[in-house]
């Protein structure tokens, strides 16, 4: 093996956890990947045999990535192109380094269940280097003295940013349907109504604008299905492939897995508001299924 080969098999090592930071900090999973490519596109130019962790110095640089993207964004005045939730529980919600600050293991518990609704919601609000001092160190056990050169400030001063970012997402009261039992419920819902094509049911728990997205390797747009009777039409007609689909956890978050031969063919992820269902990807790309997090759940 090359020195290249060998660089590139050590990123792929770290891509799950620099896809995770870069979800974490961006809210997008479009972003988080044009983050992640940028890391790899540094680390081909740099002197990889200086970098004594390599781990650690592909974190900082994705939040580097991150934080000019988050800038960039806040100075346009843009949101970002999509929040899809992929990765609800990627890497550890609370890193054992930002634990003397993160209060009694119940509030650890809350936060930690939390955290995927804050950062859409909550952390949007944020300045940059607030959110990246949050997702670093308390999401990712980074310590403050490895963020504060990024956020070009003092290590007490980003202990001081995470601070004020973590007291905001204490006080954000999580939606009901944030619940990890209820959302299963919901996606339970929908895939007995997909496995007995039942066109009323699907509907029941579909928003009435609910959108489906499916991937499509090779183009450079998604086929997007808009509204709930067009989703649900969609969903009835492959009644008898769901019969072979069962929940699994993708990412920390219910969502339906297809299988065949111990294979993954078909992945379903689901965002869901007031347990309805607002978004839905379909994913089937392999590549993208081989980094998804997946656990089959039982009944």
């Amino acid at each position: 093996m090359d020195e290249r080969e060998w660089l590139g098999a050590r990123f792929e090592e770290n891509r799950g956890h620099l896809r995770a930071v870069a979800y974490r900090m961006l809210g997008s999973a479009a972003e988080a990947e044009d983050a992640v490519q940028e890391a790899w596109l540094r680390l081909s130019r740099a002197d990889a045999g200086r970098v004594e962790n390599l781990g650690g110095w592909l974190t900082t640089v994705v939040g580097r990535v991150c934080l000019d993207m988050l800038r960039s964004r806040v100075s346009r005045r843009e949101d970002p192109l999509d929040q899809s939730p992929l990765d609800q529980n990627p890497g550890t919600p609370l890193g054992a380094a930002g634990r003397e600050e993160a209060g009694d293991p119940e509030q650890q518990a809350v936060l930690a269940d939390s955290v995927g609704l804050a950062l859409l919601v909550v952390l949007e609000t944020l300045d940059p280097a607030e959110r990246l001092a949050f997702v670093l160190h308390d999401m990712f056990g980074v310590p403050f003295d490895e963020i504060a050169p990024i956020v070009e400030r003092t290590p007490a001063a980003a202990r001081q940013l995470a601070s004020r970012a973590r007291r905001r997402v204490r006080g954000a009261s999580p939606a009901p349907d944030t619940d990890l039992a209820r959302r299963r419920e919901v996606v339970d819902a929908f895939l007995t109504a997909a496995r007995g094509g039942n066109f009323d049911a699907l509907v029941a728990v579909l928003a009435p604008d609910v959108t489906s997205r499916t991937d499509a390797p090779g183009l450079d747009t998604t086929p997007l299905v808009r509204g709930a009777r067009t989703v649900a039409r969609n969903a009835a007609a492959f009644a008898q492939l769901a019969r072979f689909a069962q929940t699994a956890l993708i990412d920390g978050s219910p969502g339906v897995v297809t299988a065949h031969e111990g294979e993954w063919l078909r992945i379903m992820t689901f965002r869901i508001e007031r347990d309805l269902i607002t978004e839905i990807e379909i994913i089937t790309d392999p590549e993208r299924i081989r980094l998804l997090d997946l656990a089959l759940l039982g009944d």
